[in-house]
């Protein structure tokens, strides 16, 4: 049950939450934090991971799974993997590269 509001969520995430992203864009840049707030939060608040409790955005979990680069990071949004949708066409080029930093910064402050 508890994986399945977890795949809910991020299906209803997926497509509106990119809508806010898309409307947030259009008037001006938008920072790392609010893009994942409205597109990532769903899945990862806190650096957590609702789907596979294993593979966090923790920066040892990063480190351990190669993940933790801006190159790494902004090709799993792009490409996406797994439970985790891709994310090109939803956000510019510009909103992915502000979230990768993002989570790249909050992973090195333990997301506190």
């Amino acid at each position: 049950m508890k994986k399945l509001f977890a795949i809910a969520l991020i299906i209803v995430f997926t497509f509106f939450g990119g809508q806010l992203a898309w409307a947030d864009a259009a008037g001006s840049k938008v920072s790392g934090s609010k893009v994942f707030s409205s597109n990532c939060a769903a899945c990862h608040l806190g650096g957590g991971n609702v789907v596979n409790s294993q593979k966090t955005l923790k920066k040892d979990v990063l480190e351990k799974y190669e993940m933790a680069s801006i190159e790494a990071i902004t090709t799993q949004v792009t490409k996406g993997k797994n439970a985790m949708p891709a994310f090109k066409g939803r956000l510019s080029d510009e909103q992915i590269a502000e979230v990768a930093a993002y989570v790249l910064e909050q992973s090195g402050k333990d997301w506190k």
